[in-house]
């Protein structure tokens, strides 16, 4: 994919005609335009192009911006694109023609990934960080605060024994579409019906003895898939198959092997939280329980500046797994702020990120 880009610093004349006949006192998205110009360009981002010939690129600067208003707004990838068809007031934050039939919404996708594959996703708030200085509206050694909050992995909850059967589907259905004949020679009859469909808790045994008796049953199946998939007879690109690595490790955090047989872990002998996995689905989303509220997935901690005479503005944006302490960001954070020039003269947080160390860096 190529991109020859494009400028988009003027907003054609009918879109312009008809956004202010509709809306005379503006909105929002209208006002960050007529403010801010073009707040990312097609020249940004050509470094995650390819020089040579290929498929033109979408612009990479009006992707950009409408993931922004994407995400402002909560909307999926099918209602942005929506968005970006039907709205007069999107059409013209993006310099587009009134009559812009828009794209097909699996391109946002694929442009989140291309954004971090290159490790660029940070890219956005620092552009618009840049335009923010420009306006005199962010200066350093002012007076910011930080606090975390909790984010939601985007998987189902999972006990340990759902855990465990959706983890060897999970392996079953991949290996299935690689190497469905050699998986044939493996899979036992009545493997079909026990890892055919999801693994709910409604669809689970109701009495503790048949939930131990699957728990071991579902041990012993993926033992006996692994212990294939690591033969030396078997083809080993199999096993760097990501489906076939998280099965692996679940079996070693939730299974035991002693006297030639599977056992089930006891609660007190399994990893700590930071360590173990809760669902084959996302393999870095942790469980954690702060104060009342209880999460699998991850934690952000958000820094603004809170100056009384200037806007309130996110400046770092830091993301970790939940079970990772707000004391052991505070470093992380001063150093990217750092590196911004806008580390504050005065930081605010509470207790949780405070250390002696800490305090005698700062």
């Amino acid at each position: 994919m190529t991109l020859h880009p494009r400028d988009w610093s003027s907003i054609p004349e009918m879109t312009a005609s008809v956004a202010r006949t509709s809306f005379p006192k503006g909105n929002p998205y209208m006002k960050m335009r007529d403010e801010l110009g073009v707040l990312y360009l097609d020249t940004d981002f050509i470094t995650l192009f390819r020089a040579d010939c290929g498929q033109t690129a979408l612009s990479p600067g009006q992707l950009a911006l409408i993931s922004v208003m994407q995400f402002a707004e909560g909307l999926t990838d099918r209602q942005a694109a929506e968005a970006v068809r039907s709205r007069i007031d999107w059409k013209y934050a993006l310099g587009l023609e009134i009559t812009d039939s828009g794209f097909n919404y699996s391109v946002l996708s694929e442009w989140r990934s291309r954004l971090i594959a290159a490790g660029r996703e940070s890219q956005l708030l620092d552009k618009m960080l840049g335009h923010f200085m420009d306006k005199g509206w962010l200066k350093a050694r002012g007076k910011a605060r930080t606090d975390s909050t909790h984010v939601i992995g985007a998987i189902r909850k999972m006990n340990r024994l759902e855990c465990v059967g959706e983890t060897l589907r999970h392996a079953l259905n991949q290996l299935a579409t690689v190497a469905d004949e050699w998986l044939l020679t493996v899979v036992n009859q009545d493997w079909s019906e026990r890892y055919g469909t999801r693994f709910e808790q409604y669809r689970l045994p109701k009495s503790e003895t048949e939930k131990q008796s699957l728990v071991l049953t579902i041990g012993c199946d993926g033992h006996h898939l692994l212990s294939a998939l690591y033969d030396p007879l078997s083809p080993e690109w199999l096993r760097q198959l990501k489906a076939v690595e998280i099965l692996r490790c679940v079996w070693i955090q939730q299974y035991g092997w002693c006297k030639g047989k599977v056992y089930w872990r006891e609660a007190d002998n399994l990893p700590p939280h930071k360590q173990l996995i809760t669902s084959p689905y996302d393999i870095e989303a942790r469980n954690r329980t702060k104060r009342d509220t209880n999460w699998t997935g991850y934690t952000v901690h958000l820094t603004e500046t809170c100056d009384r005479d200037l806007p309130h503005l996110i400046t770092n944006v830091e993301t970790t797994p939940a079970t990772t302490g707000d004391v052991e960001m505070t470093q992380v954070i001063h150093q990217a702020l750092a590196d911004k020039h806008l580390l504050p003269q005065q930081h605010i947080v509470d207790t949780a990120y405070v250390d002696a160390q800490h305090l005698l860096k700062a």
